[in-house]
């Protein structure tokens, strides 16, 4: 079992690419008000969990892309393990010895007329951007016939469409293990070795046109482990624990160097006092 709070912070590097497309406004990478760049917590679960899929680990929650069972709905996924008769306490203690997924991020089971919520131990925050980014938008045509063409001619027109990506941007994730959920829902050390490697590896196998390969790259990963369940220091400190250095208005080709991503020394060498332990890991 967990015996320890966990923190993690994860930086992730875009370059040339639309990490998080918003499909309420044209697919555009999303962005707050203020121009940060957004990665949504949904996103980030489902890259986790195609990841925790990818390394031969069963989930419950499969993307249309990542089925390998034959079952195309959680519904008949849910009606192939259990039935109407099944009790609510074998139904939960089921879905969490079962799927990885499940035990570590909880899931809402809504069938048979049921009601059961299981809340898992890993969170995982919307991330944003160190800085405000820059989107361009670019104008593609597809040139190739898409339906026949009309009677007496040989092409059919064009189709226009828009393509849009961040220039270049760092994201920070945050996300937690909370020891207390991880006993209710079984969630261990090996479990917990598997989050850590799928964000070690988060970008590997999901690439796509708008993502292309070698696009996006977790750079650095800092683990916290605190000494006990409740923690040494609140979530909120461990964020606040890394600093940065603003990019030059005149830097027309940023790096991940010019941020010179650090952690604050001084407050983190008061932590390790009280029991706080760090481990860097270099992203894949």
């Amino acid at each position: 079992m967990i015996e320890n709070k966990i923190d993690f912070l994860v930086t992730v590097e875009v370059k040339m690419a639309n990490p998080n497309g918003d499909p309420l406004s044209g697919n555009m990478p999303r962005v707050d008000a203020m121009g940060y760049g957004l990665l949504s917590d949904v996103s980030i679960k489902r890259k986790i969990r195609n990841r925790m899929q990818d390394m031969g680990h069963e989930i419950f929650v499969k993307s249309n892309d990542h089925i390998d069972d034959g079952f195309n709905s959680l519904e008949a996924r849910y009606k192939n393990a259990f039935n109407s008769k099944d009790s609510d306490t074998h139904v939960e203690e089921e879905f969490n010895k079962n799927w990885i997924d499940v035990r570590s991020f909880g899931q809402v089971i809504t069938f048979d007329k049921r009601s059961i919520g299981i809340r898992g131990p890993v969170s995982v925050s919307i991330a944003k951007s160190l800085d405000p980014v820059e989107i361009t938008t670019m104008q593609i045509t597809r040139s190739t016939n898409g339906m026949e063409p009309k009677s007496g001619s040989s092409k059919s027109s064009d189709t226009m469409g828009s393509k849009h990506f961040v220039n270049y941007g760092v994201y920070l994730i945050h996300g937690s293990v909370n020891s207390y959920y991880a006993e209710k829902t079984g969630f261990n050390e090996k479990d917990l070795e598997v989050i850590k490697e799928a964000l070690r590896t988060l970008f590997i196998n999901d690439s796509s046109s708008a993502r292309p390969e070698g696009s996006m790259e977790v750079k650095e990963i800092y683990w916290f482990t605190h000494s006990n369940k409740l923690g040494n220091v609140s979530s909120a400190k461990v964020k606040d624990l890394l600093e940065w250095d603003e990019l030059e208005v005149e830097n027309t080709d940023p790096s991940y160097e010019d941020y010179n991503i650090r952690l604050d020394q001084q407050k983190l060498n008061s932590y390790k006092n009280n029991g706080l332990n760090l481990e860097v890991i270099e992203g894949m």
